[in-house]
Formats: structure tokens, sequence, C-alpha cells
């Protein structure tokens, strides 16, 4: 009967993700997830098998807490509001190890080299667009944005708001937290 690991694999894949996000995946090497981790070679390929499918685990981790902090700012405040409130929360979370996202950063790194990684990324990407259009739609549904405006087309140009601001909040002298305002503030002309 085989051993059951002494770890938790959430908390290990939380882990993973975290220096990821911070280094991306050519910055962390093998040796640098054995110490963040905690685990020897042999432990570390049993439990994920390689970099790349530990990296996959950690973007999807990504992609669902950052929906999930949507969602949760939906079932609280409703669309619109949740959608205003995002920005700032993204830009304010000093616990997170960098400002910029984690899934546009692999894209940015890996996509010149056709590795898979970008096109799941890329998939992520797709994904929350989606979930930005849905809220976009239950807004218009609630009369709190005209109908006039595709939410398709509005999810696409929040995200990329949304993912230039990210960026900016990695540099000097940008204040981050006036942009997620204006961010938050174009959104309410589009009643």
């Amino acid at each position: 009967m085989p051993r059951k690991p002494n770890y938790d694999r959430d908390e290990l894949i939380e882990r993973a993700r975290d220096l990821f996000w911070k280094r991306g995946w050519a910055g962390t090497s093998l040796k640098d997830l054995e110490v963040v981790l905690q685990m020897k070679p042999g432990s570390f390929y049993a439990a994920f098998g390689s970099k790349d499918a530990l990296f996959s685990l950690a973007m999807e981790k990504y992609a669902t807490d950052g929906w999930e902090r949507l969602k949760a700012l939906e079932q609280e405040h409703g669309p619109i509001k949740a959608l205003q409130c995002f920005p700032k929360m993204v830009v304010e979370n000093d616990a997170a190890p960098a400002k910029a996202c984690m899934l546009s950063k692999t894209l940015l790194e890996l996509h010149a080299h056709s590795h898979p990684l970008a096109q799941d990324a890329n998939l992520h990407l797709l994904k929350m667009e989606g979930h930005f259009a849905e809220l976009f739609r239950l807004a218009q549904s609630t009369g709190d944005i005209d109908r006039s405006h595709d939410p398709q087309v509005l999810a696409r140009r929040y995200q990329s708001d949304l993912l230039g601001l990210r960026v900016s909040a990695e540099r000097e002298g940008v204040d981050a937290k006036a942009i997620a305002a204006e961010i938050a503030d174009g959104l309410t002309r589009l009643q």
C-alpha cells in the first residue's frame, strides 16, 4: 500500500504559484522550487511530475482565486460595483508577490518560444474575459449599463485596462490607486 504524502498539496501549489508569479517560469529553477516547497527532487517529481505541470497547476490556482474574489465582490455589491472595486482590490493587495498579472507575465514570457504554457495562460485570460463579459451583461440587465454597449467589447477593454494598470503598479512613481479609480469612474459613464 502506498504511503500517504505528509504535505498539503494545495498549500504547496499556492507557494509555487507565489514563486512563479514573482519570478516567472524561466526565473524559477527546480532548486528554487525544492527550497520553497521543502521537498527533495524525488518527492517533487512524485508529487507534480515536472516543473511545467506544477506551473500549470499554479496558473489554475491563480485564475481560480481571481475569479472567486471577483464573484465574491459581485455577490456582495452587484455586478457593476464588483467591476468598479476589482481594480482597486488588485493594486492594493500587499500580500501578492507581484502587482502584474501572473497570466499576462506568462503569456509575454513564453509566447515567443511557442511554449504550451503560454497557450494555457491565454486560455485563462480568455476565460476571465468571459467572466467580465457576464458581469457586464448582468449590469445591463439591472439597468446599470446601457444595452447599446457590447458586453464582450466592454470586457476586452476592461481586461486590457486592468492588465495595463497592473503593469503600471509595478513601476516606481506611478499612482496605481488613482488609475484604478479612473477605471472605476469610467464604468459609471456607460449608463
